[in-house]
């Protein structure tokens, strides 16, 4: 493809930008393969420099046969308006825009065509490779790494090295595999330093007729001590899982699992979590409402629902952990969303390093990009797509945004306890949705190996981290804190929301 095919009006003088809390710039337009730039003559001005796959939806408003206002509303919640004459080059522009901003081919995306201009200090393609965080999580002899999914065959979602107990061999591995959705079989995401460990997993493959397999059951059973107990942690409702279980899937049955006890926690996902961020930034946008009916639409957007219900599970899972010093299996039905969340949440709560700058680039590369959160399947729409054709689809959700909102509510409460601020966080949100690096490209590692991303394009980790960028993102009145953090879920104590922070 070559993306001059689409840009009939490369240049465009006299076009006038506008948004919300912006000053009105009048300027020359340019569009490139991956850019949609604005820029003026005038010092201290405005500039837009947009990337077109951060755009959400493009509308077009005809004012008149001289022109038309092209409305931009981007991933990020900011709505721009591109004034523009004649009517014949606001077309032409127009469709460029939704052209370009459109491409589902992953490779002809912006990271497959940056070129840093300064040099790599440090490789963020392998600095936390699986090898690496095995020595940091397990202090002790009772676990390996195994390679049994090396070329992905077992679970595409998951990585090629996995961290499993060492008393269970690859042919039992590769069992439970079978048993579990998708291949993803227990693994370790987490040890405690009481020896007590937490493990995620998809649902298991019992079926109608509770069907078990004693690979799996000795697998998460060899995790618990002479005596102990274990708790699986479903995050979803108990009818959902029943329904599940009607359709091939379902959950651990007692009388398989007589060690473990099976509590539900429901966490809402995919459709539900987008249509509630719509409600609030919809709230948010509403400058004309007063606070009563403001705090109202708050209440009924249910995002802070959201936010007390991941915040709240993953504190159980601490408290199960470090309290009872009970083992803890977390899965829902792919886990690859609620299951995460509640994991590096719960990680977040024990353990001191992910409070850290490099901690928590660890975490989310080791519990959301290597664990298979398809981030760009999740993230290719946002709050202004609709439900048509070319629109927001039921596998778009703002899963890793409401990850980020729930650490800013631990911050608020704990702010001394983080060597980064909310700025890392707003990072991470937006090179999320759409960036000059490759490291959020690719659904799961097996996409990211096959697209060769470590070699074609950069890595988020290698930027941020240089000396001259990281101090940036760097929490001033931090002290290091090795104690547990307990956050509170009480509606008093969610206050302040990540998107707080953003000017849309």
């Amino acid at each position: 493809m070559e993306f001059f095919e689409y840009i009939p009006t490369p240049k465009l003088d006299n076009v006038i930008m506008t948004g919300p809390f912006k000053k009105t710039v009048e300027g020359t337009l340019n569009i490139s393969g991956h850019h949609l730039l604005l820029s003026s003559r005038k010092e201290n001005n405005e500039e837009l420099w947009l990337l077109h796959y951060y755009i959400d939806v493009v509308e077009r408003k005809i004012n008149s046969n001289m022109g038309g206002t092209l409305i931009i509303k981007c991933k990020d919640f900011r709505i721009i308006q591109l004034e523009i004459c004649p009517l014949e080059e606001f077309n032409k522009i127009a469709t460029s825009v939704e052209i370009l901003s459109s491409l589902d081919n992953q490779t002809q995306l912006y990271p497959f065509f940056y070129r840093p201009m300064y040099p790599i200090l440090e490789d963020g393609w392998t600095v936390f490779r699986p090898e690496t965080e095995f020595r940091k999580l397990v202090k002790n002899e009772d676990w390996r790494i195994t390679y049994i999914n090396n070329e992905f065959q077992v679970c595409p979602t998951y990585p090629n090295a996995l961290i499993v107990p060492k008393s269970i061999d690859d042919e039992s591995i590769l069992a439970a595999a079978k048993f579990r959705e998708g291949g993803r079989f227990p693994v370790l995401s987490y040890l405690h330093e009481s020896g007590c460990v937490l493990m995620r997993s998809s649902q298991p493959l019992t079926g109608p007729n509770s069907k078990r397999c004693k690979e799996d059951e000795r697998l998460i059973n060899s995790v618990l001590g002479p005596g102990k107990r274990g708790y699986i942690i479903d995050t979803r409702t108990q009818a959902i899982a029943q329904t599940a279980k009607s359709r091939g899937g379902g959950f651990e049955v007692e009388i398989h699992y007589p060690q473990w006890r099976r509590l539900h926690k429901p966490i809402e996902r995919y459709p539900a979590l987008l249509d509630s961020l719509t409600k609030l930034i919809e709230a948010c946008s509403d400058s004309t409402m007063y606070m009563d009916k403001w705090l109202s639409r708050l209440d009924a957007s249910t995002w802070m629902t959201h936010i007390k219900d991941t915040l709240d599970c993953a504190c159980l899972v601490a408290q199960c952990l470090d309290k009872e010093g009970a083992s803890v299996l977390v899965h829902g039905n792919e886990s690859l969303d609620a299951t995460l969340l509640v994991t590096s949440l719960a990680q977040i709560i024990l353990n001191p390093d992910c409070r850290t700058v490099r901690g928590i680039q660890a975490l989310i590369e080791r519990e959301w990009l290597q664990a298979g959160h398809p981030f760009p399947r999740r993230v290719s729409h946002s709050v202004y797509a609709s439900a048509t054709a070319n629109g927001r689809t039921k596998q778009n959700a703002p899963t890793f945004l409401l990850f980020l909102d729930c650490v800013m509510q631990i911050m608020n409460q704990f702010s001394f306890s983080f060597e980064f601020t909310t700025n890392l966080l707003i990072f991470l949100f937006e090179h999320s949705y759409c960036s000059s690096f490759g490291t959020f490209l690719g659904n799961c590692e097996a996409e990211r190996v096959k697209l060769k991303l470590a070699t074609r394009t950069a890595s988020l980790w290698s930027y941020i981290n240089r000396p001259e960028i990281l101090p940036a993102y760097l929490n001033p009145v931090y002290e290091p804190n090795n104690s547990v953090i307990w956050p509170s879920v009480a509606p008093v104590s969610l206050v302040r929301l990540l998107i707080s922070f953003l000017h849309f």
